[in-house]
């Protein structure tokens, strides 16, 4: 089924007041990861391996990972890159062996089972607007339709995810931090959305 903005909007306001009490507790954080959108190949984990292999830098990869799995990670970039300018073929069958490693142990820092890599275009619209609006900056846009009671959870995620991505490349530590709020961020907005079109598939029945 299509994600429809405006029919999201419009339920998150006609039905926010009977569902209030689930969404808080969502968005609290007491819910488990509703889904992820880092194992698409337009997702930010690959955006982010994509442009350390332009830039031979392994640092912009490793907000995504545990110190824990720096061994393993590392010497198959270096690998990567190594191959770059060689057979494509080659290339192509490293590459994605890289990227599939990184996904899977990015996807065990979250507790998550690592399900293959996703085309583009699978993530959800509600996780790729809350990218927008930690690209932009502005989260208002997106917040204007949801009640006030929740949207206050709602903006100190997002403002921590939005404080942690001035530094997010300074070190791995930063980065990590920076992958941890932005995981508690998407992951809450997620949960919002699964949970109304919940409601909606049992008002239609």
């Amino acid at each position: 089924m299509n994600f429809n903005k405006a029919a999201f909007f419009q339920k998150t306001g006609s039905h926010l007041s009977v569902f209030a009490g689930v969404l808080l507790f969502i968005l609290l954080g007491m819910a488990k990861p509703a889904g992820a959108h880092c194992d698409s190949y337009d997702g930010p984990v690959i955006t982010d391996a994509r442009k350390a292999i332009d830039a031979k830098d392994p640092a912009l990869v490793l907000k995504w990972i545990s110190a824990s799995q720096e061994g393993e990670i590392i010497p198959l970039f270096q690998k990567v890159v190594a191959l770059k300018s060689g057979d494509p073929e080659i290339y192509q069958i490293v590459e994605k062996h890289f990227l599939e490693t990184l996904v899977r142990l990015h996807r065990e820092t979250e507790g998550a089972p690592y399900t293959g890599l996703k085309p583009a275009g699978t993530t959800k619209a509600i996780v790729q607007m809350s990218d927008q609006a930690l690209n932009t900056e502005d989260v208002d846009g997106m917040l204007k339709k949801l009640n006030n009671h929740i949207g206050q959870v709602v903006r100190e995620k997002y403002e921590t995810a939005v404080l942690l991505s001035r530094t997010k490349d300074n070190n791995a530590e930063a980065g990590r931090a920076w992958v941890k709020a932005y995981v508690d961020y998407t992951h809450t907005l997620e949960a919002l959305h699964d949970v109304l079109e919940h409601d909606h598939a049992a008002h239609a029945h």
